[in-house]
């Protein structure tokens, strides 16, 4: 008896863990736009104070954007017709009033990848209060997702020049759009046209003391931007004048600390312009401390695209540039 209760009990297991695996397994792909989120609130709530703080936190203006542009672009609908493929929307976030306050994200609930946000609250301030209390982490959520969405994307079709890995032994996850447009002894630029303008990677090394002094770090980074712009980067030809890109003198950019790869460093947002030229659009550079190659290792995006909305297209970059990985330089791999 003994032996058939464990056979029993074993059996169960089996088919629990089965069952479980084939659930997630058949979960379908999620759907949505870059940058795009669904709100499911009723009408009312979405009417009224609840709707103005979801907006002011998930509509907010990106940040070192030369014109406000949307975190994200907001679908409401109200939650009995949250059904269908709806459901499979990449990024959800659930307000609703409740009997008890509750604030957090789950993960792949009705598709994969899929982030919810759920704010409850007893009332309407209660519900204010959890969104300016987790929006911040929310966000930080759905921005992952829909990174990691921009990059699966990229495996459709991938760009196969191997100049970074000769220059740098790096690689990155690059659409098959990119070319690379100039290259030199320290520095790679990689560009493709976008729509009235063009989305830019460039790639080089500073050396690995650089940036000693954090009391001095923003006007340090400036600098190395201005001169690598300076000397790589020429703006059009204006008779009697010098032009380049640079980093926007009015505009201070914003630091933050960041890790790609494994390896930490700063991520730095603002506006560049080109010295002696109207010209001016948003950038995007992680500066990271590579000690295995004793290095900073500096990879930027920037965008060019006057008069149109850039979102999306530093998002594109963003989702690049975190594709990095260090691997063996061709001369390396020859020489073994």
């Amino acid at each position: 008896m003994k032996k058939l209760g464990f056979l029993a009990l074993f059996l169960a297991i089996v088919l629990t863990s089965c069952n479980s695996g084939a659930n997630k397994s058949y979960l379908p792909s999620s759907i949505g736009a870059i940058n795009s989120m669904v709100v499911v609130i009723d009408n009312d709530l979405w009417k009224s104070r609840v709707g103005d703080s979801i907006r002011r936190h998930f509509a907010a203006p990106v940040l070192g954007m030369p014109m406000d542009e949307p975190l994200f672009n907001i679908d409401q609908i109200a939650p009995k017709f949250f059904t269908g493929s709806l459901r499979n929307t990449r990024s959800v976030l659930f307000v609703m009033k409740d009997s008890v306050d509750v604030a957090h994200v789950k993960s792949d609930l009705y598709a994969t990848p899929q982030k919810i946000g759920v704010i409850k609250g007893e009332t309407e301030e209660d519900i204010i209060e959890n969104l300016k209390d987790e929006s911040d982490q929310i966000i930080k959520a759905f921005k992952e997702v829909e990174i990691t969405e921009a990059q699966k994307r990229f495996n459709r079709s991938l760009n196969k020049e191997g100049v970074l890995q000769e220059k740098f032994g790096i690689s990155l996850k690059v659409p098959s759009i990119y070319k690379v447009g100039k290259q030199e002894d320290n520095f790679v630029w990689i560009d493709r046209e976008i729509r009235k303008g063009s989305a830019n990677i460039i790639v080089y090394e500073m050396p690995a003391n650089s940036f000693g002094n954090d009391t001095t770090l923003v006007k340090d980074i400036i600098a190395m931007r201005d001169s690598i712009g300076k000397k790589y980067v020429p703006g059009p030809d204006v008779t009697g004048k010098v032009t380049y890109m640079r980093t926007e003198p009015a505009y201070a950019p914003a630091l933050f600390p960041v890790e790609i790869a494994g390896i930490k460093g700063v991520e730095v947002r603002g506006i560049w312009d080109i010295k002696n030229y109207p010209m001016a659009g948003p950038f995007l550079t992680y500066i990271l401390n590579d000690k295995t190659n004793n290095r900073k290792l500096v990879m930027e995006g920037f965008v060019f695209a006057p008069a149109t909305e850039k979102r999306d297209d530093i998002f594109e970059l963003e989702a690049i540039l975190k594709t990095l990985k260090l691997v063996p330089q061709q001369a390396d791999e020859d020489a073994k």
